[in-house]
Order: C-alpha cells, then structure tokens, then sequence
C-alpha cells in the first residue's frame, strides 16, 4: 500500500484510505498498513474485499502493529495491553483521529476490548473472532510459551525473527492478570458494539485447546443483554478473517446504523 506513514512518538507506521473527511475507522490485525508488501499479489483480494466495502465513506487507518511492516521494533517484554493502548491512540491522534470507530480479529479484536475499557475515543467497537466474555488470554499464553522457540511459519511470515514470538506471552500475561473483565463490560455497555465469528472457529494451539467461538455461543445471552450484537458465519473456522465478502456487509450495516 502506498502512502506509508510513521508516528515518531510511537514509532507505529500507518497509512489511510478513503476521503479524508470520511468517518474515522481502524481497522487492526490482520490488516496492516504494509499487507501488500508482507503478504503480496495473492492475497490482495482480502485487502480490497475490505476497502472496496467500506472507503466510500469511512476513512480507514491500517497500522503496521506490533513491531511489523514499517514500523519501529519494541521489546517483546514491554508489549503490554497498557503499551499496545497507548501506541494505538498516539498514532490515532498521529492519523488525525480526535474519536474512531476501532475493529480488529483475534488477537486485534481482543485489543479493541481493552481500548474500549481505557479510553474514551472509541465511538463504536467490532470484534471478530475474540469472546469479549471469559477470552482464552492464559490458554494463549499458555500455548505461546510451548511454541517460543519453534513458531509456526503463518507466524514468520509477519514477524522479523523467533525471539519476537514471546511477545505475546507478555501481552496476555498482562491482561490475564491486570484487567477486571467485569468492571470493564459493564462499563462499555452504552458504546455500540458487534463481535462476529466463523462457526467452526475454536482452535487448538499447540495441544491446548482454545475456546473462541464456543465461548461467544454460549455467552450470546448476556452478550445481548450488555448491549452487543453477534454475528456467526456458517461452515468457517478461525480463517473467516480472511474472507471479508462473508462478514464486511454485515459489520458496514451496523457501523451505518450506529454512526448516522
């Protein structure tokens, strides 16, 4: 993608898409500002199956996020969710962003919870592929600290070197042990908010099972009562990311309609 940019405070590249006074959107994991280059022509088309949704209107902010693509490496320890926050908001403000709407998947869709929970700029929240209630952040982990020494190659393809790998033990320590899941719900409840998931979207890492879209299921009434709306894609697994023609739709539909 072309127009690459760099935060200096936070080191995070970035690049826009879509008219610039369009209505603020990041989009994290696994988009990235530097997709194109990372990932190349094959798999352009889940890049343009986002954009070609959603430029007409929103002004989509992609960030090369954590120490990925363009931006400046951080140490895998210092990669908390009070870290990943803070960089995330300064290249907002970086981006031009005073309030955005914030979505991600998995990894990223975990972050818009605890961006929701320690700030008060986002306007509308979408996550995909993450449970909001009761999320697998040891069993990650968990999982994360098996694999340091061997990642798979899906990982390295976005990563610069192994020892990068344990960042994620670090993050998911964090938030294991640092967040009231609760508390935070509970106060996020007024902000419009849509979580969507391939059916067959559990997995298992490294011989620990992870619990993803189970766990939205069996939320899904309190879900509902703390104000989300849910969205299951039929017949797909964790990969349901990248297939944006089965979700993109729906999730537009509910930013049209929180956003009017």
């Amino acid at each position: 993608m072309s127009g690459i940019q760099l935060d200096p405070v936070s080191g995070v590249a970035y690049a826009l898409q879509g008219p610039i006074n369009g209505e603020p959107l990041m989009i994290g994991l696994p988009l990235m500002a530097s997709f194109e280059s990372i990932f190349g022509e094959a798999l352009k088309p889940v890049l343009d199956g986002y954009l070609s949704r959603l430029t007409d209107r929103y002004r989509v902010l992609l960030v090369d996020y954590p120490s990925i693509g363009a931006s400046c490496d951080i140490a895998p320890e210092q990669l908390t969710a009070e870290r990943v926050c803070g960089d995330l908001l300064t290249v907002a403000t970086a981006a031009g962003f005073e309030r955005f709407t914030y979505w991600g998947y998995s990894w990223g869709g975990g972050v818009g919870l605890q961006l929701a929970s320690r700030s008060d700029r986002l306007k509308a929240l979408v996550i995909g592929g993450w449970p909001p209630i009761g999320g697998p952040y040891k069993e990650i982990a968990d999982a994360a600290q098996r694999k340091q020494h061997e990642p798979e190659a899906s990982s390295m393809m976005v990563l610069r070197n192994k020892a990068q790998y344990t960042q994620w033990i670090h993050y998911n320590r964090s938030v294991q042990h640092g967040w009231n899941e609760a508390a935070a719900l509970a106060a996020m409840r007024a902000l419009p908010k849509f979580v969507f998931h391939g059916e067959l979207g559990d997995l298992v890492e490294a011989g620990i099972p992870v619990p993803i879209a189970s766990l939205i299921r069996n939320n899904a009434a309190t879900l509902r009562r703390l104000g989300w709306e849910l969205m299951e894609v039929p017949a797909v697994g964790h990969e349901a990311c990248m297939k944006p023609e089965l979700f993109v739709p729906a999730v537009r539909a509910f930013l049209d309609r929180s956003l009017a």
